[in-house]
């Protein structure tokens, strides 16, 4: 047979192969449908500062994401003076997110750190001035913020876990228990 008549042959078995495979095959499956989320960019950790891989919980009307922690730190600056701790300072790094129909008031003065030893430290007002966060703040429907928990907590406490206060849901005359979140 001649190469061109090959040629010719090759080419017809190729077409026709391509035909019958593409022909009898299921046609491609559709990508699995994913909800629709957002996608946030990625934030540097402050020095010294534990990333923490965040667990969702929900106090009431509130949502929380424990992003981020640190202690053992013996004086801050702000933004115009540096000041020593009574003990040490400690940091949580929260997300907030109201998850109701309704504005909600979040008081970042209910929130605590839990001690190893069951000792509870509530956020100190001076230092939450000092480093320009938020004593608490009105939350409008489904608004998410995030910012830090300052504590000034003794030296010889071991934090293991923050415990986060949300606002009960519309209607709701009973306060909140909290929930805990482990820091390491």
């Amino acid at each position: 047979m001649p190469w061109f008549a090959r040629a010719g042959l090759l080419a017809v078995v190729a077409v026709t192969t391509a035909a019958l495979t593409t022909g009898c095959s299921d046609p491609p499956a559709k990508p699995a449908a994913t909800p629709h989320t957002y996608s946030l960019p990625a934030e540097t950790a402050r020095p010294g500062e534990s990333v923490l891989r965040p667990s969702l919980v929900t106090d009431g009307a509130t949502r929380f994401w424990l992003i981020g922690f640190q202690d053992g730190m013996s004086s801050l600056i702000g933004s115009h003076a540096e000041w020593n701790a009574k003990g040490q300072f400690a940091s949580a790094r929260i997300v907030v997110q109201n998850v109701d129909r309704t504005n909600q008031k979040f008081e970042a003065k209910r929130q605590l750190l839990v001690a190893s030893d069951g000792r509870v430290f509530h956020v100190d007002s001076f230092t939450q001035a000092m480093k320009r966060q938020p004593d608490e703040m009105m939350m409008g429907s489904f608004v998410r913020t995030e910012f830090d928990l300052w504590f000034d907590v003794p030296k010889d406490a071991r934090i293991t876990k923050v415990r986060l206060f949300g606002a009960p849901p519309f209607g709701s005359v009973t306060p909140s228990e909290g929930v805990e979140l482990p820091v390491r």
